[in-house]
């Protein structure tokens, strides 16, 4: 990878990681529904009427759009406005790589190596550190609301996989537009008509820059890069980039928001990184019968190149 792309990828990284800093300040100023709303509205619009027609089946943008937009961010939202640290939420989520090996196993048949069960098992003892730490400093039914999430993000990764969409940034906008009357919907059942009007009538220039920031930076820039780097190299190369995410994620929240690390969130991060690594970088085997003799195929997972991650 040429150095121009390299700074690129960390650069996507950094803004990622920094996204859980701002989700943070920007539940400050709207119910977590109503946010995530916004935030894919704000995706959506104009960029739709740029981006061309959509390059995929309806079908598979109405999947990804409610799994992936209503149910993991709307989770993701909730959980943080109940009380989950931007930080640890950065690093949690990254177990969605070992939930993406499980629902690729059950739906395409990528049967996990040793190395890579290896790696699921590091990540989850990763979790397991991290929830003891936040059974003693914050409340574990937000931690549970954020795990939730992260295996819809998992499963959002095998339908887009299964999508395998051309155009990662083209797939995304049109991905936008499903979430937003869902979690419109949601919001005014569950956070009420009175408070979402209340936010939108007291919005100011850093609820509307937080909005802007997970819509364009985070969404349309990022996505666009991301896109950029697959399609000039191999899904291999480009993943382990997103490893970086949780760094800048906990880096961001403990300069920007004050949040303290302790020894054994640091514990857990090195093992959710490093059984992420294992998870995400490790081969896996498909259903079928050996092949005959001759150069190896290509595996399922680098035949569509699809992020391991997706922004926060």
């Amino acid at each position: 990878m040429r150095p121009p792309h390299v700074l690129l990828a960390v650069l996507v990284a950094a803004v990622w990681g920094v996204n859980f800093t701002v989700i943070e300040v920007g539940l400050g100023h709207f119910p977590p529904l109503l946010f995530s709303a916004l935030r894919f509205l704000a995706a959506a619009l104009p960029a739709v009427f740029l981006v061309g027609r959509p390059k995929v089946a309806w079908k598979w943008i109405a999947a990804v759009g409610l799994v992936l937009g209503v149910a993991k961010f709307g989770l993701l939202f909730v959980g943080m406005d109940h009380g989950m640290p931007a930080g640890l939420s950065s690093l949690v989520l990254q177990i969605q790589a070992v939930f993406t090996a499980l629902f690729a196993f059950a739906a395409l048949g990528e049967r996990p190596t040793r190395l890579r069960l290896t790696g699921m098992a590091v990540a989850l003892a990763g979790i397991v550190v991290a929830a003891v730490d936040e059974g003693t400093t914050g409340p574990l039914g937000a931690f549970a609301l954020v795990i939730v999430a992260a295996a819809c993000w998992g499963a959002s990764n095998v339908l887009t996989r299964k999508a395998a969409p051309p155009d990662a940034l083209n797939f995304m906008v049109w991905v936008s537009t499903v979430p937003v009357l869902p979690l419109l919907g949601l919001s005014l059942l569950t956070e009420g008509p009175s408070r979402d009007l209340a936010a939108l009538r007291g919005l100011d220039w850093q609820g509307a820059g937080t909005v802007l920031y997970v819509a364009w930076v985070t969404t349309v820039f990022g996505f666009g890069a991301w896109g950029l780097l697959l399609r000039h190299h191999p899904a291999s190369t480009v993943a382990p980039f997103s490893l970086l995410v949780p760094v800048f994620g906990m880096s961001a929240a403990a300069l920007f928001l004050h949040e303290s690390v302790s020894i054994l969130r640091w514990c857990a991060a090195a093992l959710l990184v490093g059984g992420v690594a294992l998870t995400s970088l490790a081969p896996a085997r498909t259903r079928a019968e050996p092949p005959a003799p001759g150069p190896a195929p290509t595996p399922v997972h680098d035949r569509v190149p699809v992020p391991a991650r997706q922004p926060d």
